[in-house]
């Protein structure tokens, strides 16, 4: 790992930590003041429906302008929103808070994985950079959610009182401050210019490869089961009786799994193939979410969720390798786009889906559907393994267009 990559890799944490910890703290404080679990289901598919809109328009925009004016942009809106949070901790600011953490977090990821994509050569060192970039997350979404929990329960006269949570959603408000730091003296990579003559290619265009298809569609349902148990624990552990600190160890817990199984993946990156880490991933995350709902005490909740997590943190640098491979190198941030409004857009749809099926089916029904949707959609990742000899390098799409 080279010393630009360690910062990069600081930087998305700080930014991430953010939007983690705050949409671990928002629900749990909308639950306290009465909300329903349909209410805090709308309140986190808000974190991902700024990105919808946004994720086109953001990697365009990397692709043009690269790293550090996206990433400006998106510290600004992450301090806007948490700040709004410490000052205002209701509902409808929740909300806003929401949209923009979530929102800055997006834009942010899109021009840093089109910065590390860039930079990166051939399809080993892609599968390395991105194993190596995807410990942010893992890493952030155990540091928001373990001290946004410690500083709800620990300060103020009782655990769960507003001081606490102006402390966390405080603390969320500083972190991207430290992005900008990290990334400001970043060298930026020289311009792609784009093939001139001919129609403008769209975005769009790049759904008509069938490889490009599929792996969309896997990513889908993975990112389906993380939104699952993003949603679905604090929940659990709500009508369990469950502290928010306890809640909070058993989110981090799953993101401290990723992060070891991905500081692990470029060690062996030469021995993994994308397409069947994709798919044992797939089976592994349905057996487990046949479990998960079975263990009653905050143990085995954890080790369900240590499971899970080195299950689906295998699948981000998977995915973003071949991503890389299949689509030209000018359309990079267009492609990340893509990938991220695709899968907000379920992240925005879902949670409500959650909420309301929590109610009907209980919670235990939401993990098994998730879980037999996900085993069945399987066969997806196994079809890429006919396309990927094909693709060697960087770009094997020209324009969005399969060969």
């Amino acid at each position: 790992m080279t010393p630009e990559l360690a910062r990069l890799i600081l930087a998305q944490i700080c930014l991430h930590a953010c939007m983690a910890g705050t949409r671990m703290a928002a629900p749990l404080l909308a639950l306290r003041e009465g909300y329903s679990p349909a209410a805090v289901g709308v309140l986190l598919a808000l974190f991902a429906l700024t990105q919808v809109f946004l994720a086109l328009p953001a990697g365009r925009f990397a692709d043009r302008h690269g790293l550090r004016r996206p990433i400006r942009y998106s510290v600004f809106a992450a301090v806007l929103g948490a700040g709004a949070a410490v000052a205002f901790p209701v509902f409808p600011v929740l909300c806003l808070a929401a949209l923009l953490t979530g929102g800055a977090t997006g834009a942010a990821v899109i021009s840093l994985q089109r910065h590390v994509g860039r930079a990166a050569v051939g399809a080993l060192e892609l599968r390395q950079v991105f194993s190596w970039l995807a410990i942010g997350p893992a890493v952030s979404n155990f540091i928001g959610p373990f001290s946004a929990g410690l500083l709800i329960d620990h300060v103020g006269a009782v655990p769960g009182s507003t001081s606490g949570y102006r402390a966390a959603f405080l603390l969320m408000a500083i972190l991207p401050l430290a992005c900008w730091f990290l990334v400001r003296k970043t060298r930026e990579l020289p311009p792609v210019i784009a093939a001139s003559g001919g129609p403008q290619p769209r975005a769009w265009d790049l759904l008509r490869q069938a490889t490009f298809r599929r792996l969309m569609l896997v990513n889908w349902f993975l990112s389906s089961c993380w939104d699952v148990h993003t949603f679905v624990v604090p929940v659990l552990g709500f009508e369990r009786g469950i502290s928010a600190s306890v809640i909070g160890t058993i989110l981090g817990s799953f993101a401290v799994a990723a992060a070891l199984i991905r500081m692990v993946m470029p060690l062996v990156a030469a021995h993994l193939r994308e397409w069947k880490v994709l798919a044992v991933s797939m089976l592994v995350t349905a057996l487990l979410f046949g479990i998960y709902p079975l263990m009653r005490s905050a143990i085995g909740m954890g080790l369900c969720s240590i499971l899970l997590g080195l299950a689906l943190g295998m699948v981000q640098p998977m995915v973003m390798s071949m991503l890389h491979q299949i689509t030209p190198e000018a359309r990079h941030g267009e492609a990340l786009g893509l990938r991220l409004m695709a899968i907000n857009a379920s992240s925005v749809v879902m949670p409500m889906l959650f909420g309301s099926a929590g109610a009907l089916i209980g919670i235990a029904g939401v993990f098994w559907t998730t879980g037999a949707m996900v085993g069945a959609g399987s066969r997806a990742a196994w079809l890429l393994k006919d396309s990927m000899p094909a693709h060697g390098g960087h770009g094997d799409i020209k324009d969005g267009k399969s060969p």
